[in-house]
């Protein structure tokens, strides 16, 4: 079996062969190079790609000091995926993307005959102004769980995930995990979230930062117990596993970055598996990103979360791995290359 070495400049050569000048395509090699090498092939395909939302309610939403909308929206959005009507599954359907919505820890039962993955750890997890969120049981669980749910659509033969979530309050568990893992001031990693004007941002900054200084994590499992959410531990987990199984992993916004951040502390192979969709607008997404030179293949100022933007990059990876396998090289259509 050749080396990861030899591969690489196998795929390198393919590509630079094309009908085209040399990186005149742009990320798209990059994208080719990079999925090339994550599924071990010259020729790699993108298999029934597959969007997972994660979805679970944060104790700290009940007081509604951090957030502009109530928590019972989290359950209200649930309904909406199950329906159709949200913008993920508008965009999933555009693009011939599956789509799977997971309750990972929402305040709310629905019924068991709704198309939804039953993986809830508890009706929420607790306001960590007062304690941690979840126990570290709850959150070997939520992996446990989160693997599962993976190793299953995978073994369904899909070869390339993205992650999206929803969960009122779950920006908050982002800054604070976002402020632990890039040692960033807790006032630059707040942003607007679902809307909070100049005065609800400053508020939400200060109270985080009394969450912040009130503990202090000693690894990136306990920055999870601590300030996460359900969902936000199983996108961990979820990270973990499809890194596991070699899939190609589309990372989302400013949520789906936080877990990243945690997967990275725990196994930083992860890294090598990941696209990054978009840079979202959401403060503090751009400062995560260079933390771990990622470069986000679309800008386009979203900031609605859900899994839209990793939607919307998809399409993107199946042309990178599509003109590498489809596109002339300069021999087989007859094109002269360049004058040496």
């Amino acid at each position: 079996m050749r080396t990861k070495t030899a591969l690489k400049q196998a795929l390198q050569h393919k590509i630079d062969l094309k009908t085209k000048p040399i990186g005149a395509l742009g990320m798209l090699e990059d994208l080719a190079l990079q999925i090339g090498c994550i599924q071990n092939t010259e020729t790699p395909k993108i298999s029934k790609p597959t969007i997972v939302v994660f979805a679970g309610d944060h104790g700290i939403s009940k007081k509604g000091e951090v957030n502009p909308f109530p928590q019972k929206v989290t359950a209200q959005m649930v309904y909406n995926f199950v329906n159709g009507g949200a913008a993920i599954n508008v965009f999933s359907i555009t693009n011939g993307i599956d789509l799977k919505i997971v309750d990972a820890g929402v305040n709310h039962s629905f019924d068991k005959d709704l198309n939804i993955i039953n993986a809830k750890i508890a009706f929420g997890t607790k306001n960590y102004q007062d304690e941690p969120a979840m126990t570290q049981e709850q959150y070997q669980k939520a992996l446990k769980k989160s693997g599962d749910i993976i190793s299953k659509i995978h073994n369904e033969g899909c070869n390339t995930i993205g992650f999206g979530e929803m969960g009122i309050s779950n920006t908050s568990s982002a800054s604070l995990l976002m402020s632990y893992f890039t040692n960033t001031s807790i006032k630059d990693c707040v942003g607007s979230g679902t809307g909070l004007k100049d005065e609800g941002i400053n508020k939400k900054a200060e109270i985080l930062s009394e969450v912040f200084n009130k503990y202090n994590p000693k690894n990136a499992h306990e920055a999870i117990a601590i300030f996460g959410g359900f969902e936000i531990a199983m996108l961990c987990g979820a990270i973990l596993k499809a890194t596991e199984l070699e899939m190609t992993i589309v990372i989302d916004g400013f949520i789906v970055t936080a877990a990243l951040l945690a997967a990275n502390a725990i196994n930083s192979e992860v890294l090598n598996h990941c696209v990054f969709a978009h840079n979202s607008n959401e403060q503090g997404h751009k400062t995560m990103l260079n933390y771990i030179n990622a470069k986000p293949l679309l800008s386009l100022g979203l900031r609605l979360g859900e899994g839209t933007g990793a939607a919307l990059a998809i399409p993107l990876l199946k042309a990178a791995v599509n003109f590498l396998n489809d596109m002339a090289s300069f021999e087989s259509a007859g094109v002269s290359g360049e004058s040496k």
